[in-house]
């Protein structure tokens, strides 16, 4: 059976895409595929590999000239994410089978796709886009998560999507003049493996910080959001709550609510990534 590492180091090697080319190398030399020149140990043993971390990508949503969703107070949703994500990254700082990278680290703008492309370039295991939006309906409250689907579960969904899509760019692979129709048909197999993935994170992280935190009404949906359309990389968007809504808002102004939900998060996404690193 194809794993979703096997399909992507051989989506690459028939593609020979400049733009996956670091990340192939960086799976094959994790265990996924031989590299072509690597030399065997020497010694005749088999030395017992060194499990390397799973890699988790977040992306603090919006940033720069780009503040996302303003709270009722003035709360920018930029300074929000951004904080979240620090946090989730210093709470998981001293796991050694988790590594995590930021898209920003900084209030900085990044579109979309250039989001996407540093998930491949770290070869990441997962990605999480973290959000704090404005609901379409200002009633609405509570922690959701979002897999991608062509089709909306739902008019809220869809809505969202639509307000987060402003950069209408798909990151995708060129297959030039290769064998398209074998392209197709790893591309299609990566994408299953990975929205399965994508459908399976999704439901555990909700599941455990449902535990502690208020979530949305059926707080587990879909949507075309283009931050979530690579085909080889299990990701999720996480709307951490509605700074249109007073109640949210005033949770994530707090320094510490943000603190509390980072380590909330942390907990969950821990195994998860672990658990991609072995698929």
């Amino acid at each position: 059976m194809y794993t979703r590492r096997l399909v992507i180091s051989s989506l690459l090697g028939l593609l020979g895409s400049a733009a996956f080319a670091a990340p192939a190398l960086a799976a094959a030399r994790k265990g996924a595929v031989p590299v072509p020149g690597d030399k065997p140990p020497v010694g005749g043993g088999r030395p017992v590999p060194k499990r390397p971390p799973a890699i988790v990508v977040l992306d603090p949503g919006h940033g720069g000239r780009d503040p996302g969703a303003i709270g009722v107070t003035g709360t920018e949703e930029k300074d929000v994410t951004l904080s979240i994500c620090q946090g989730i990254r210093q709470m998981l700082a001293g796991n050694p089978d988790i590594k995590v990278f930021l898209t920003r680290d900084r209030d900085v703008y990044i579109p979309l796709p250039s989001r996407v492309a540093f998930a491949h370039e770290k070869n990441a295991d997962l990605f999480l886009s973290i959000h704090a939006d404005a609901a379409p309906n200002r009633g609405a409250r509570g922690l959701s998560a979002y897999s991608r689907a062509d089709k909306a579960s739902d008019d809220f969904a869809r809505r969202l999507a639509d307000r987060e899509n402003q950069v209408d760019a798909i990151y995708g692979f060129d297959a030039g003049a290769t064998d398209k129709q074998t392209a197709a048909i790893l591309i299609d197999l990566a994408r299953r493996h990975s929205h399965n993935a994508s459908l399976s994170a999704k439901r555990r992280i909700i599941t455990g910080v449902g535990r502690r935190v208020q979530l949305l009404e059926n707080p587990m949906r879909q949507a075309n959001f283009a931050v979530l359309r690579s085909p080889a990389i299990p990701s999720v968007l996480i709307e951490t709550g509605f700074l249109s809504n007073p109640q949210d808002e005033r949770i994530l102004r707090s320094p510490k609510s943000r603190a509390e939900l980072a380590r909330f998060l942390a907990e969950q996404i821990a195994p998860v990534a672990a658990d991609l690193r072995e698929a």
